[in-house]
């Protein structure tokens, strides 16, 4: 089973007014006929083709696995309002089943819902689904919300409405927990100067009360953290800032303390040189307190770079693990094995410039690419912008943005 180390375990993550939905349609679908064969001897099967309608389109976002194996993601576009929806597929038989469990009515006239989510749905203690969607609420600043268990469908509460102002704008990374329940993530725009926040969520009474824990400058410390952001065991944050620093390319970030008093150190600062720019992804620890990440452009090849961050007497080392070749690098997240392999998505990389799924073998003090699939944009999907996550059994799951049989994306899988 893929870990991201033992800083991660202790967090249960991996994104108004609480209100009933009105009934979003369930859909059933089966598993798509269409499978590839690669010469990497992997095989992808797409498990579901998002069509444009109730089901929704354009998913954005990875997927998060419970233990039954069932399959939970968002769609960013499309459902029955047309502003995304939150879509399970559950184990039947051999195959899956899709169903929609909320559709988001965020961008209507009078729904104080949310709508947009580019965010995965992540696990919360309790068991339920928690995540945030870019747009919608009482202000139009986002939201984060929670679904319950309800028949077919979820009940949606919405635990905050960001106004878009002082206290962030557009959330979509994915949230975390600590072991008090508190709720942590990020805005990419909003703050005191408009360039994004790092945000707690408190339970209080029957709801939620937001801490800014840090506003982005826009200067050395960078600005639009797109990306959650990841603790380790003492509790001190981390995550990426997609542009700014003292190169106009991103930082790597940490905030220390606790509580709403945190301290913001610039970890690292990217000059879109060998070394990359544009890291719009999050980070993931190793067993050993070494952080990674990607960039979506720059390094050797222009193709983006994965990169790994040493602690090294209280501060942290550089290294550069690998440079893609073409014009549109990873932009999530990694995912880490046991065995230290890493495994992501290019978003326009690949044989066929529609984006890749990858493997990063540790050999010698190097990494070894393998590509796991490259996508052709056709009915296999195309630009992939979400995270792979493993099953039990060692099986790949994520989402592609764009391609499929209707054009409006899939959810696939690949299989050793």
């Amino acid at each position: 089973m893929a870990h991201q180390g033992h800083h991660q375990s202790l967090i249960f993550g991996v994104t108004r007014r609480g209100a009933p939905v009105a009934l979003a349609v369930a859909i059933a679908f089966g598993l798509t006929a269409f499978m590839i064969q690669s010469a990497k001897a992997q095989t992808l099967t797409v498990l579901h083709d998002f069509t444009r309608g109730k089901d929704g389109a354009q998913p954005e976002a990875g997927l998060s696995i419970d233990g039954a194996g069932n399959l939970y993601g968002t769609a960013n576009s499309g459902g029955s309002a047309g502003f995304g929806t939150v879509f399970e597929l559950a184990h039947k038989g051999r195959g899956f089943g899709f169903k929609v469990l909320h559709t988001f009515t965020g961008g209507s006239v009078g729904s104080t819902d949310g709508g947009g989510p580019a965010a995965r749905v992540v696990f919360g203690p309790n068991g339920t689904l928690y995540g945030s969607t870019t747009f919608g609420g009482n202000s139009n600043g986002g939201v984060v919300y929670n679904l319950q268990p309800a028949a077919r469908l979820r009940t949606e509460t919405i635990l905050y409405s960001f106004t878009g102002s002082s206290d962030g704008d557009r959330p979509s990374g994915d949230l975390i927990f600590d072991q008090a329940g508190n709720i942590y993530g990020t805005t990419s725009f909003g703050g005191s100067t408009f360039n994004g926040t790092t945000f707690e969520l408190t339970p209080s009474g029957s709801g939620f009360t937001e801490d800014v824990l840090y506003s982005f400058t826009g200067g050395n410390d960078g600005a639009e953290p797109v990306a959650g952001v990841i603790s380790d065991a003492a509790g001190n944050l981390y995550g990426t800032a997609g542009v700014g620093g003292a190169f106009g390319f991103g930082t790597v970030f940490e905030l220390t303390g606790s509580g709403s008093s945190r301290i913001e150190q610039t970890l690292y600062r990217f000059q879109g040189a060998s070394d990359g720019g544009i890291p719009n992804g999050g980070l993931i620890f190793d067993a050993s307190g070494n952080l990674y990440g990607t960039t979506s452009s720059g390094g050797e090849g222009g193709g983006g770079t994965v990169f790994k961050l040493t602690p090294s007497a209280g501060s942290f080392t550089f290294s550069l693990l690998f440079s893609f070749t073409g014009g549109g690098g990873p932009a999530a997240t990694l995912t880490m094995d046991a065995t230290g392999n890493i495994y992501g998505t290019t978003t326009n990389d690949g044989a066929f410039g529609q984006g890749s799924v990858f493997k990063l073998t540790p050999s010698a003090g190097a990494f070894t690419l393998t590509s796991l699939h490259d996508f052709t944009g056709g009915v296999d999907g195309g630009r992939p912008f979400s995270n792979v996550a493993f099953d039990a059994a060692g099986n790949l799951y994520g989402t592609t943005s764009q391609g499929g049989a209707n054009s409006a994306g899939v959810v696939f899988e690949i299989t050793p």
